[in-house]
């Protein structure tokens, strides 16, 4: 009988099929988990924690039996030891002299503290107006000042040419002088045009603008008052004044000598200091001629 193609594929299939079988059931037996363990074997390993758990008991109680050393000696002195160093502090005579100075250190530095505690008690309760003022003090305080020298003042106006004033402001601040106005462009009310114009006067470089630039060490005051006294009625002018004239007038010295006299013109500060001395000023002029002329 013939067999067909067909046929002998199937059978094949099927012998190859039941080849693969008993490998499959190896790999099934070998991947399979271990079994459990016999009985001796637990037996064996439970008796081997109960002796692991007993000899961890007996080393936390033998821990705890031993005694904990504390912070002082471990070895206590002996009872002869303290007895020769009792016998040796007796011994130990006190210094007099010792002691009579710890004593005066200790009566000085109370008296030293009593006294600053009343003087701060006494200032305190004259702060407050408790108390009569140091009238030595305030004496000492209210005393005027002597006249340093001669301080020229140049009288000058915001109408001037910022060139003008600014010239003359190089000039004062060489000779220490001071730069005085009636007023103040815009009225007394108003702050700003009078701090523009000071800046455009003593700012050293004209370009320059903002806070960072360098101005000149000039001082520029607005002192009616000044103009009245020395008479002053056109600009620029000279005058000579004894002292500090940017102190306030309440504390300047009222002895002081009046301004003798004013030099009208517009001319350079070095011209207007030669006619003042032209004058009869030659001795207020001296310091500031001579500083002028130092080059």
């Amino acid at each position: 009988m013939r067999i067909c193609r067909r046929s002998a594929r199937i059978s094949l299939v099927l012998t190859l099929a039941l080849g693969t079988i008993p490998a499959v059931e190896a790999q099934t037996v070998a991947g399979s988990p271990p079994s459990s363990p016999p009985a001796d074997a637990r037996a064996k390993a439970a008796s081997e924690g109960n002796a692991a758990v007993e000899r961890l008991k007996q080393a936390v109680s033998a821990q705890k039996g031993r005694a904990t050393p504390g912070p002082g000696p471990s070895v206590q002195p002996s009872a002869e030891l303290r007895r020769r160093a009792f016998d040796a502090v007796r011994r130990h005579a006190a210094s007099p002299q010792m002691d009579a100075r710890a004593r005066a250190a200790f009566a000085t530095g109370q008296a030293g503290l009593e006294a600053e505690r009343e003087a701060m008690a006494a200032k305190l309760g004259q702060a407050l107006g408790l108390s009569a003022p140091d009238m030595a003090a305030v004496a000492g305080a209210a005393a005027p000042n002597a006249v340093k020298g001669w301080v020229p003042v140049l009288f000058a106006s915001s109408s001037m040419p910022i060139p003008t004033l600014r010239a003359y402001a190089a000039q004062l601040e060489r000779v220490g002088g001071v730069l005085a106005f009636r007023g103040m462009p815009g009225g007394l009310t108003r702050v700003g045009p009078m701090a523009k114009l000071s800046a455009e006067i003593l700012r050293i470089d004209p370009g320059c603008s903002g806070p960072a630039c360098v101005m000149r060490s000039v001082q520029l005051i607005v002192d009616p008052i000044v103009f009245r006294l020395g008479g002053v009625t056109r600009v620029p002018a000279l005058a000579m004044i004894p002292g500090d004239p940017t102190q306030p007038y309440c504390e300047r010295d009222a002895a002081s000598p009046p301004i003798a006299r004013i030099v009208f013109g517009d001319a350079s500060l070095s011209g207007l200091l030669e006619e003042y001395a032209r004058l009869g000023g030659k001795e207020e002029v001296r310091d500031a001629q001579t500083r002028l002329g130092a080059r």
